[in-house]
């Protein structure tokens, strides 16, 4: 027990310590989400049943968790002010893409109430998905600033989900203005979305 405490009492007056622990929440827990996001979509393509607490938004609330966990250790370091230059830059990323993500969230739950399944392109998704992006952002800029130290090996994960996300973004907000594409084959796995607009 009194190892437990230590441990946990080193861990979070360390700054070092915090800032890795930022750093590694804020990569994969946006990727759990997108991962989750995406089998949320296969789901509805199996016409599976919807509700708020099925596996795949288990395991999305997972994520965000984790990016959530990231933040609240950003603001104890924003806090102890010894963070400086790009790594603040990068938590207050992390931070701001974390209360988007939790407010997206309670968005989709409240669009799911008043309108059923939705798809792809919606008022709570796309919020969502910028949320990502900063999150990611935030963690590609503090693995920048960490690079020479382990964590390193995170970075170029990060940037490739960095990317990853923004493209994602960018592709959505094509098909939102994209009405006469929209309902391509390719679109074909988020049908439920073309019902929608």
């Amino acid at each position: 027990m009194k190892l437990n405490q230590t441990f946990f009492n080193y861990a979070f007056t360390n700054s070092s310590v915090l800032v890795s622990l930022v750093s590694i929440l804020a990569v994969v827990g946006p990727v759990v989400i997108v991962s989750a996001g995406f089998w949320d979509a296969i789901s509805h393509l199996q016409k599976e049943p919807e509700f708020f607490w099925s596996p795949s938004h288990i395991v999305v609330y997972f994520g965000v968790s984790m990016t959530s966990c990231a933040a609240i250790l950003g603001c104890m370091l924003l806090f102890k002010k010894s963070v400086h230059g790009s790594l603040k830059t990068g938590i207050n990323l992390v931070i701001t893409g974390s209360v988007v993500q939790i407010i997206s969230g309670f968005g989709d739950s409240l669009s799911h109430d008043l309108f059923g399944i939705d798809g792809l392109i919606s008022w709570s998704h796309q919020p969502l998905e910028f949320g990502l992006v900063l999150a990611s952002l935030g963690s590609v800029l503090i693995l920048k600033n960490r690079e020479h130290t382990k964590l390193k090996v995170f970075l170029p994960f990060s940037i490739v989900a960095f990317l990853f996300f923004v493209t994602w973004l960018i592709f959505n907000l094509v098909l939102i203005f994209g009405h006469v594409i929209q309902c391509i084959q390719i679109y074909e796995i988020f049908a439920s979305g073309c019902s929608i607009l």
